[in-house]
């Protein structure tokens, strides 16, 4: 019994011994390139917006009615937006009507929707409180993330058009 002990204590240092025995590379080495780098690449990218971000993103009409929000964005082998799917009425997704509509047909806008309310709005990346009468911001000016899009047409029109299907099963 002794000796199963004291082998398994053996081979368990000498396992454990190996991995400490590897060396890292010193992180000061490392360091000022992946800084430099990354404050590279954010200059470099500044004015986009992130696709993972864009979805959900309501859509308005010109008369600040929400008409639903953006689902999926369709993109080509190349990297190019093809079309934007668009979730018209339902709620919480259930009784969506899904249109497919070409990136040109909308207009992102990076500013709050005005209501014609005297009261402040609340959006999900902004809020007020208390009787303010004016909407503040505290984004920055490159938050990777429009505010809404804009498209013409009210649900009516939008629910006339033909449905978008992912397949011929949904």
């Amino acid at each position: 019994m002794k000796s199963i002990l004291a082998v398994a204590l053996l081979g368990t240092a000498m396992i454990g011994g190996a991995a400490f025995a590897q060396s890292t590379q010193p992180a000061d080495r490392a360091a000022p390139a992946v800084t430099t780098h990354t404050t590279d690449a954010k200059l470099a990218f500044k004015g986009n917006w992130r696709a993972s971000k864009l979805m959900g993103l309501n859509v308005y009409n010109e008369n600040n009615e929400k008409l639903g929000d953006i689902n999926e964005l369709l993109v080509d082998k190349s990297g190019k937006i093809n079309a934007v799917v668009i979730g018209i009425g339902g709620f919480l997704g259930m009784g969506e009507h899904d249109i497919a509509v070409s990136m040109d047909k909308l207009k992102f806008v990076e500013e709050p929707v005005r209501t014609s309310s005297t009261s402040t709005t609340t959006t999900s990346r902004d809020t007020t409180t208390g009787a303010a009468s004016t909407n503040t911001t505290s984004r920055n000016a490159n938050d990777w993330v429009p505010d809404h899009a804009v498209m013409s047409g009210n649900k009516e029109q939008l629910k006339a058009l033909p449905q978008f299907k992912y397949s011929d099963y949904n």
